[in-house]
């Protein structure tokens, strides 16, 4: 009797320790919010360290691309688009520069400043992006090499106007997708 109890025992303890299935159990949690444009622009401030400031704004672990939420990637996506609207659209950084007498006047010049900097929030915006879906299984090769040497000129041109006054636009937009 003693002995049934014991096998019996032994068996339902050794079945309960058996291991499960190895599942992925990462949740994909995003690490974004919707923003206003005044809130995640970079242009403010002095140029030389855009890149930075956009990383500083845009927290992603670019170790675990693959696992990037969805709901992050139309973030990224939708703050890129406002980032563009905001150099060539109506108000943006092009007719800023313009009112103030184009990028030779001090004026201009902060702009133009701030208009790199924008470039740079673009552009890694978009890096990011395409490295995210690159990472989740999509080709994109051929545009991420590209946009990486777009970004590569502008982040030069932002350090080489290091120090110098940066100013941005007052613009509407969001990051909402």
């Amino acid at each position: 009797m003693y002995l049934k109890a014991t096998v019996l025992f032994s068996l339902l303890a050794s079945s309960l320790a058996l291991p499960t299935a190895n599942v992925d159990r990462k949740v994909k949690r995003g690490v974004l919010s919707v923003q206003d444009y005044s809130q995640f622009q970079v242009s403010d401030g002095v140029a030389g360290n855009a890149l930075d400031e956009v990383n500083a704004k845009f927290p992603i672990d670019p170790s675990d691309y693959a696992s990037v939420s969805e709901e992050d990637l139309e973030i990224l996506k939708a703050a890129r688009e406002t980032a563009e609207a905001a150099e060539t659209e109506a108000g943006g950084f092009n007719d800023a520069i313009e009112a103030a007498g184009g990028k030779d006047t001090p004026e201009g010049q902060a702009l133009q400043n701030g208009k790199i900097k924008n470039k740079v929030l673009k552009l890694q915006l978009q890096v990011m992006a395409l490295e995210i879906e690159a990472a989740q299984g999509k080709d994109t090769a051929d545009k991420l090499a590209e946009k990486l040497k777009k970004l590569d000129k502008n982040v030069k041109e932002d350090q080489a106007a290091a120090g110098q006054p940066s100013q941005s636009v007052n613009f509407q937009g969001t990051s909402q997708p």
